[in-house]
Formats: C-alpha cells, sequence, structure tokens
C-alpha cells in the first residue's frame, strides 16, 4: 500500500468515506458543544465534507446519478472554502493577516484543508465503480 497512488485511496474508499463522515460529526460536535464559534462557511464545508462520506459509502455509488449529486454538492462547498480561503489570502495581501490564537482553529487553514477534502472526495465518488 502506497500513500502516493491513487489506486490506494480508491481502493479504500469505503474507509475514506468512513473518515470523511467521522470528521463531520466531530466538526459539527464541536460547534454545538460551544468549543468554537459559529461560522456559516465551515457549516457548509463540513455538511459537505460529512454528504459526500455518505455518497461514497452507499451501494450506489457508482451510479451516475449519485455522481452527478456528488459533483453538485461537492462544487458547492468547494466554492464556499475555496471563497473563505480566499478572505485569508486578501488579508495576506492587505497586510492585515493574523493565525487565529488557537491555530487549529484558523479558519484560512481550516478552508484549504476542507477545499482540499471536498475535491478529494469528489474524485473519488467519480472513480467509484461497482467492482469496488
Amino acid at each position: 500500500m502506497s500513500l502516493f497512488q491513487l489506486e490506494t485511496y480508491i481502493k479504500y474508499s469505503k474507509f475514506v468515506a468512513l473518515a470523511a463522515i467521522l470528521i463531520s460529526i466531530i466538526a459539527w460536535t464541536v460547534e454545538l458543544t460551544g468549543i468554537v464559534y459559529v461560522c456559516p462557511y465551515c457549516r457548509a464545508q463540513r455538511t459537505v465534507i460529512g454528504i459526500l462520506g455518505l455518497l461514497l459509502i452507499l451501494p450506489s455509488a457508482s451510479h451516475w446519478i449519485s455522481k452527478y449529486i456528488a459533483l453538485v454538492i461537492g462544487f458547492f462547498g468547494a466554492v464556499v472554502a475555496a471563497n473563505q480561503h480566499f478572505m485569508g489570502w486578501k488579508s495576506i495581501s492587505a497586510g492585515k493577516f493574523n493565525f487565529h490564537e488557537h491555530i487549529a482553529m484558523d479558519p484560512f487553514l481550516l478552508s484549504g484543508f476542507a477545499m482540499t477534502g471536498i475535491i478529494g472526495l469528489i474524485f473519488l465518488n467519480l472513480k467509484k465503480t461497482k467492482a469496488q
């Protein structure tokens, strides 16, 4: 198993899907318990990550309708993440950027990770075939 081979992620897509669902649940739990602030961008991203994980784990994941739904929902999530991430780049350009005091809660970093994860989940959804 090579971490840098696409086939590895395709082969273990069920585990990737479970990880996405778990990340979504943990992120929602952290917000609902009041540990982090309410952020509409974050809410959209964590929901999309969870939905893409669910679509990837369903038996119907190889059907074209499931792939289309993943594209539509994933595109929305990626746009939201890109907009939030761009606001960070805008602050950098203006010379006003500061990381959050708790680096693990920094919206610039989290939106970048969310954008990367969402696009990866879309890709895995598109690569899903019946044999997997």
